[in-house]
């Protein structure tokens, strides 16, 4: 990572440094020049629903346009909306989109993709950088257009109907669908309509300011309460940007993004598309689906946080399923990055196909305990990983685990936070090693201060 790119874009509180009309100007400019020189004249800029986002987008296009390159504004559309529009352009050499995911409407942030829909790699982040930090401005000869794409939304959802095999339904499932008051706001409407399932949809108002607020892929329990009092099969929930999914049963019972990849990756293999025989998933996924992969002869392969880290893994080892237990699922024979909406589609065909429920599809994988507490880090400390009492603390829960668990603890790539992931057979157990562990580095951090 570098100074300001973090493991998703650029991130932070919106108005603030690094996310500020300055900052925004120059990444704009940056894009434009990164744009030009890979033989291209346009970038796309869309966004989630948060108030910060006009600001930004306005700072965004004025950069871009002021090296001479055109801006397309595809207005509030999901991130994976942004990366197909890229990919199905000839002209557009990058994508942005100004977003902070699941994060508070305070937040924000820049991400980009760059021509055939993909996300940069971390040398072009680099370019991008020192374009942005160290480059002056340069008069150019010509001055981009900024025009509207009036058709953004239509287009999106066209193509992910086409990977959906049902052009009609006998019966329709009944689906509650929780769109975080953010980008999936208006799509989910045209995608879910009435023509194929019964639906309703909650937190789908978005004022600018109550993206992600109790609701979303993080915040479940009002999505759970209500399929379970309206009966529905199955219950959605996006987060702000709509790139992540985490599903509901019918009983109320929350899928994470572990246990979707295990379905996903049974049916796949089941009629024969699992490419390479593989899945790909991060280090911090759950350790009952290796041994849900491994029961099936499924080769598993565990990359970095980051779904693009889970992409580059995919690349190599040519699978095309691959995913985060956050919800970050990639389907790379359907789509250049992962996608809320492409996911939700794919888990409602294999109920489908199988004429399961989602809670006997989910059966297909023991999730083992696991607790994730965050501890709130300066950012001018040293890395506190390499303190001897922390390493020592680690080092002894590791043993009293015996194999049957495991720690994993890491920097976020997007806020000044320390991740502590506990995994073992016994909650009760896990929760007190886990606070054992961040006592340890509190007492470390209280040290330094």
């Amino acid at each position: 990572m570098g100074i300001l790119f973090g493991t998703d874009g650029i991130r932070g509180l919106a108005n603030k440094y690094p996310i500020n009309c300055e900052i925004a100007l120059q990444t704009g400019r940056a894009i434009g020049f990164f744009t030009k020189e890979n033989g291209y004249s346009s970038v796309i800029i869309g966004k989630d629903t948060r108030i910060s986002g006009d600001m930004l987008e306005s700072a965004l296009a004025a950069g871009v346009a002021s090296t001479g390159m055109d801006v397309l504004l595809a207005g509030i559309i999901p991130t994976p909306g942004v990366a197909y529009l890229c990919s199905i352009a000839q002209n557009v050499g990058a994508g942005i989109v100004i977003s902070a995911s699941h994060n508070p409407y305070q937040d924000n942030g820049i991400k980009i993709f760059k021509h055939g829909g993909e996300k940069l790699s971390d040398k072009q982040e680099n370019k991008i950088e020192d374009y942005i930090l160290n480059q002056k401005n340069v008069p150019q000869g010509n001055v981009g257009k900024i025009t509207v794409i009036s058709d953004s939304l239509k287009q999106y959802a066209d193509f992910l109907l086409t990977k959906f095999p049902f052009g009609k339904l006998n019966t329709r499932l009944k689906l509650i669908i929780d769109c975080s008051n953010g980008a999936a706001s208006k799509i989910s409407h045209i995608v879910f309509n009435d023509k194929l399932f019964d639906t309703q949809f909650i937190f789908d108002s978005p004022d600018g300011k109550n993206i992600n607020q109790a609701c979303g892929s993080q915040h479940t329990k009002k999505l759970q309460k209500r399929v379970c009092r309206e009966k529905a099969d199955l219950g959605l929930a996006f987060d702000g940007d709509a790139d992540r999914l985490i599903a509901v049963d019918e009983n109320g019972n929350v899928i994470t993004g572990d246990r979707i990849l295990a379905i996903c990756a049974k049916f796949a293999k089941q009629k024969g598309d699992l490419h390479q025989n593989t899945v790909v998933s991060t280090i911090m996924s759950n350790i009952g689906l290796d041994e849900m992969l491994d029961n099936h002869g499924i080769q598993h392969i565990k990359s970095n946080v980051g779904d693009r880290k889970v992409l580059e893994q995919m690349k190599k080892s040519g699978a095309v399923i691959g995913g985060e237990d956050s919800g970050h699922i990639i389907f790379l024979d359907s789509h250049t990055t992962g996608d809320g909406l492409l996911c939700a589609l794919k888990l409602i065909e294999v109920m489908l196909e199988t004429k399961k429920t989602l809670s006997s599809l989910a059966a297909v994988m023991t999730v083992y305990p696991q607790v994730l507490k965050n501890i709130d880090v300066p950012e001018f400390l040293p890395d506190l990983l390499k303190k001897k009492l922390i390493a020592d603390t680690i080092k002894e829960v590791e043993c009293k685990l015996e194999g049957k668990g495991r720690v994993l603890i890491r920097y976020s790539g997007t806020q000044p936070l320390l991740r502590v992931m506990v995994e073992g057979p016994d909650q009760d157990l896990i929760d007190r090693y886990c606070d054992i562990i961040c006592d340890s580095i509190k007492a470390a951090i209280k040290k330094e201060l």
